[in-house]
């Protein structure tokens, strides 16, 4: 295991923690980008138009045969069975959905072909389906990428100073408030933060995923903030129509449901590839853009690494080359292991056990205690 993994503390020392938090090494590495690259072997960043489509249609027709089941057989079943069957249609149905989403996260980052008309268009297809504005999303996540790490431009879950914790931060650092912390995070995280930006980087002004004149864009990307509202609208139509000729509860029942899975999972993954006891963060004395991006970490999900197409256990190397195809990141993140050494993060802690950790243990960041090293900032949680 990488470094940040979980290491065993001598039993004989009873008031010990069970684990230790091992920090990645915050200087600057003793390699480069490079070097890096050339581990890798070159086949890995060549993508393929028809093996990044055949990922799109496999995923298409699970969640067809999921729908097909769902709508002709569930109503089927006696009441109280019913609500369980929509039920799990609908986490599973999530988890198909949120591999789509991935997939469209890769046409974002020109990873799905060798055009970027191309990528533009499934992306834009894809993500609209699922609500999510394919340009605005694209442009701010560009910049998260572009600023991983850094206190004062990284775009999403950037943390707090302790200055800048609120007030109630204290009466919810408890289980009841942190399960109530993120059940909103994993239901409401996702549409706050693409219309008021909660969780992300502070502007000046306003700043809305869904307003082309957003701080969080430039002015030649506003006329594409336009289409992907366009995209949203189309669907959101779409759904208003099914709701008239097919009733409200079913279009929540197929549609809604999945959605909220997606959406959850989304936060999750997220949340979780930046969060961690061990992870810095940096001011602008000392952020460079090597550092930043591996400031992140490898999760594993078991058997949903595969569903979600490996966007959670390869993200340090997604983070390193994001123009790599998915399809590769598996061979890219075992060739550069040895390279990255301790700068490589993985933490195979289960994630339900993760994220009450990562809630309970990271609240806001501090220098570090050295005075060489005060643009260091670490997680901590003693308020």
């Amino acid at each position: 295991m990488g470094a940040g993994g979980r290491m065993s503390v001598p039993p004989a020392d009873k008031k010990a923690k069970s684990d230790v938090i091992q920090r990645v090494p915050h200087a600057k590495p003793p390699f480069t980008l490079g070097e890096i690259k050339k581990a890798i072997p070159p086949h890995c960043f060549k993508r393929s138009i028809p093996r990044s489509f055949s990922y799109v249609v496999y995923d298409l027709i699970i969640a067809s045969l999921f729908y097909y089941v769902a709508t002709n057989y569930i109503h089927q079943l006696p009441q109280p069975l019913s609500y369980l069957a929509w039920t799990l249609y609908g986490i599973c149905q999530g988890c198909i959905l949120t591999g789509v989403w991935v997939l469209a996260h890769e046409c974002g980052h020109h990873a799905f072909s060798d055009y970027q008309w191309l990528d533009d268009t499934v992306g834009l297809i894809l993500h609209s389906f699922l609500l999510v504005p394919y340009f605005s999303w694209k442009y701010s996540h560009r910049r998260h990428h572009s600023n991983t790490g850094s206190l004062e431009r990284d775009e999403v879950f950037v943390p707090k100073v302790k200055s800048g914790v609120s007030w109630t931060a204290k009466y919810m650092n408890n289980p009841p408030g942190r399960v109530i912390t993120l059940i909103v995070q994993l239901t409401l995280g996702w549409p706050l933060y693409l219309m008021f930006n909660v969780s992300g980087r502070p502007y000046d002004r306003f700043a809305c995923h869904f307003d082309p004149k957003s701080p969080i864009y430039s002015d030649r990307e506003r006329a594409q903030i336009f289409i992907s509202d366009a995209g949203i609208l189309a669907v959101l139509y779409g759904l208003y129509r099914m709701s008239v000729a097919k009733g409200l509860a079913w279009v929540l029942c197929v549609y809604g449901g999945p959605l909220l899975v997606v959406n959850g999972f989304l936060v999750l993954i997220t949340f979780l590839q930046h969060t961690h006891p061990a992870l810095p963060h940096y001011d602008s004395s000392e952020w460079d853009w090597l550092r930043g991006a591996l400031a992140t970490v490898d999760r594993d999900y078991g058997i949903l690494n595969t569903i979600f197409h490996n966007i959670t256990d390869t993200h340090v190397a997604h983070h390193l080359f994001s123009t790599m195809p998915h399809y590769h990141a598996m061979e890219a993140t075992k060739a550069i292991k040895p390279i990255l050494g301790k700068y490589y993060q993985l933490d195979e802690t289960p994630v339900f056990k993760a994220m009450f950790r990562e809630v309970k243990e990271c609240i806001y960041v501090e220098p570090d205690e050295g005075e060489e090293n005060k643009g260091v900032f670490w997680y901590n949680n003693k308020l």
